[in-house]
């Protein structure tokens, strides 16, 4: 397993509590696909440096997880698909 760290942005339209059912469902993606989840920081509403599906500010949450590489492209996908996050990215962490 491989440490990685995850941001997402979840639409400015959910408030804190619709955040954290996010937030809950990406932990659950990630643990039905062998994951662990090791920090998670909301970093709350934040401006974004250029508008995305019309928005200027979304939700910002910060992720470290461990995860299997090669399972790394399906996360990516699930969380395209789930209408609530209008962006995310996946790092590798050098250890």
């Amino acid at each position: 397993m491989r440490n990685y760290q995850m941001v997402f942005i979840i639409h400015p339209d959910f408030d804190e509590d619709q955040a954290n059912e996010v937030i809950d469902n990406v932990k659950g993606l990630i643990s039905r696909n062998d994951g662990t989840v090791a920090k998670v920081e909301p970093w709350g509403l934040r401006r974004l440096a250029y508008p995305i599906q019309k928005q200027h500010e979304g939700r910002y949450v910060l992720m470290e997880l461990e995860l299997e590489p090669e399972k790394v492209s399906e996360i990516e996908r699930l969380l395209n698909l789930m209408e609530p996050i209008i962006r995310q990215l996946i790092v590798r962490l050098e250890v």
